[in-house]
């Protein structure tokens, strides 16, 4: 138990530990809500959207464990590994604003249906639609991040960073007046 507990410390462990609940908790609440709305129940749907907003706010502790861990885990990979934990930050930088934006649809529509009770089931189908999305973003990004440290789960070319941010210029090419600067890849 102790050494659980120590484990709890590192954030990129907790990360792994909580990483399943956007995914594997919004797939049961979106399918949850899905059967709720084809059956017309309720309440059921008022869970669903609850569900739907736990799970898709649980992509917040999830990725600022991760970015707390980064640079830890970075160092204890390889160079492709590196290239899939550069890419794995990417895109959940870019994409994790999609479970918030569920997450706060799901609890807007459920406030909403308490004032207008016939707007539930617009509001659950809208966020049925959005939690899929989210889902998608977070297959793909769970799936880059599982190549990190699992090299058989590698299969294709290995992510590369985009020449626009790969090619910096140094500090001393920024200083120097009237040269032409080189570029290089930092």
């Amino acid at each position: 138990m102790q050494s659980f507990l120590e484990a709890l410390k590192q954030p990129e462990y907790v990360h792994v530990l909580l990483n399943h609940l956007p995914l594997a908790g919004l797939f049961a609440a979106l399918l949850g809500l899905l059967g709720a709305l084809v059956t017309r129940h309720q309440p059921g749907v008022r869970l669903g959207l609850v569900l739907v907003c736990l799970f898709a706010l649980s992509a917040w502790p999830v990725s600022e464990f991760g970015e707390e861990g980064f640079d830890r885990v970075l160092s204890l990979t390889d160079d492709a590994g590196a290239a899939y934990l550069k890419h794995h930050k990417e895109l959940a930088d870019r994409w994790v604003f999609l479970f918030y934006v569920t997450a706060g649809a799901g609890a807007l529509g459920l406030a909403a249906s308490w004032k207008w009770p016939k707007s539930l089931w617009p509001c659950a189908g809208a966020v049925a639609v959005l939690a899929a999305g989210s889902l998608v973003a977070g297959a793909v990004i769970a799936d880059c991040g599982g190549k990190v440290r699992h090299r058989e789960f590698r299969f294709g070319p290995v992510p590369v960073e985009p020449k626009d941010r790969a090619m910096k210029l140094t500090p001393a090419e920024t200083r120097s007046a009237g040269a032409r600067p080189t570029r290089s890849a930092s």
